[in-house]
Formats: C-alpha cells, sequence, structure tokens
C-alpha cells in the first residue's frame, strides 16, 4: 500500500488575503442577501473592509500525515497509535477506508478578530460584524484552497484523499479537540486549544482528512447530519475542489 508519509509527513501552506479571491457576492450572502440586494449604505463599507483585509490577516495552513490507524466498526472508533476517536456514524463512515490521515489546522491569523472587537467596542457593531464574516471566510477559503493542493500532491503519488471533518460536526463531539491537538506539534501554524476547546486565533479551523488508495472523496452528506450550526451546511459545493 502506497502511503504519502513516505514522501512528506508535514505540509505547509501561506496564502496572502488576494490570493483567496473572495467576493462580494459570496460574503452578501453568507450575511442573508440575495446576490445584488444589499443596501446600497452596506455596499461601501463591505467594499472598504475587502479593501483593509490584507493587512490583518496572517493566513497559514499545515498537514500533518499519521498511520497506525485501527478501525472498531462496531464503535465508530478511530484509533491513531495511542490516541482514539469517537468519530460517530457519519465520519467514520467517511475514513473507514483511509490507509493514513492527515491532521489539519488553518488559520486566518488573529488580527482579523482583533479588528472585529475593536469595532465592535467601539460602537461600531455593523462593521464590527462584517469583519467577522470576512474573517470566517478567510479561514474556510484558505483551507478550501490548502484541501485541493494537498489533493492534487496526494494524486500525484496515486493517493486518493476524503473530505476534512472536524470535531465538533456530524455529532464528533467538541470536546475531542484536545486528542486531535495531541497529535500536532505545540503552537503548529501559530494556533492554540483553551481547555474548552477553543481554538486561538479564533478564526481558525482543525480536523482530520483522510488518505488512500480506496476511498473516495464526497461532498458533505447535510442531509444525513441535524447539526444547524455546521459551517458546511450551505458549503456542499467546495470551490475548486480537486477529487
Amino acid at each position: 500500500m502506497k502511503k504519502a508519509s513516505e514522501t512528506a509527513k508535514v505540509l505547509t501552506y501561506r496564502f496572502s488575503f488576494n490570493e483567496l479571491a473572495i467576493t462580494q457576492s459570496r460574503l452578501e450572502s453568507l450575511m442573508g442577501y440575495d446576490p445584488g440586494a444589499m443596501p446600497e449604505p452596506i455596499t461601501p463599507i463591505l467594499n472598504e473592509i475587502l479593501s483593509l483585509a490584507g493587512n490583518y490577516c496572517d493566513i497559514r495552513a499545515g498537514l500533518i500525515m499519521k498511520d497506525n490507524l485501527h478501525f472498531s466498526k462496531d464503535a465508530h472508533l478511530l484509533s491513531v497509535g495511542k490516541v482514539t476517536f469517537n468519530l460517530q456514524e457519519i465520519v467514520y463512515g467517511q475514513l473507514k477506508g483511509a490507509g493514513e490521515i492527515a491532521v489539519f489546522v488553518c488559520t486566518a491569523g488573529p488580527g482579523i478578530s482583533d479588528w472585529s472587537r475593536k469595532l465592535m467596542t467601539e460602537g461600531d457593531l455593523t462593521t464590527g460584524y462584517m469583519v467577522d464574516i470576512v474573517g470566517s471566510e478567510v479561514v474556510e477559503t484558505a483551507m478550501d484552497r490548502a484541501q485541493t493542493m494537498f489533493a492534487q500532491q496526494m494524486n500525484a503519488l496515486g493517493l486518493k484523499i476524503t473530505n476534512r471533518y472536524s470535531p465538533g460536526y456530524c455529532g464528533w463531539d467538541v470536546s475531542e479537540q484536545h486528542k486531535l491537538f495531541s497529535l500536532l506539534p505545540d503552537h503548529f501554524c501559530g494556533v492554540r486549544l483553551s481547555d474548552a476547546a477553543l481554538m486561538s486565533p479564533i478564526k481558525s479551523v482543525s480536523g482530520v482528512i483522510g488518505i488512500g488508495e480506496n476511498i473516495q472523496y464526497h461532498s458533505y452528506t447535510c442531509n444525513m447530519c441535524n447539526s444547524q450550526n455546521c459551517p458546511y451546511r450551505n458549503r456542499k459545493s467546495q470551490r475548486g475542489m480537486a477529487q
């Protein structure tokens, strides 16, 4: 069986804000507006945010390959060495054929959340909220891009990847972030985890991606999951995702 870790155990990426090509229309949708229906007073505020956002971002992503996997079908458990995850049915079903996993983190950096917080503290709630939305889209779009690049690198080795899955979604308990971070170096890509399993910087994501010859990439199966707060519920069509 081919292994990604035979070639590289750690992959890291850095992106500029402009590389992500985040569009006004995408942000309008995230704020609940139909295309072109954003109120006129809001449009120049959003344009100014987009012109300045790059100054507040430090966008990084990293993946670390792990093998020595053991799957327990009846209990939906995945053991990575001595660390055991209770994935629950949906995530387990997507990863069960993997020969390896990539543990990932991605962050927009602390600056954009600090900017949002400062605006809100000063009473500019509308702009602060919009900056927060931009920060969320930055980290998700950056991870989309990193995942696409990772898929291309794995395809070159004759390997496939699954979609990405994070603690807190599809029934996978968020407290297992601590187990996930135990597989990463301290402060990997500048991200830390609190005792309450919250990441810092706030605009960060983490999780796992399956790697192998006998797995498949599936779009998020939102009809199988009852989570109403999942950021992927409206991202079922991953932009530019290599499979």
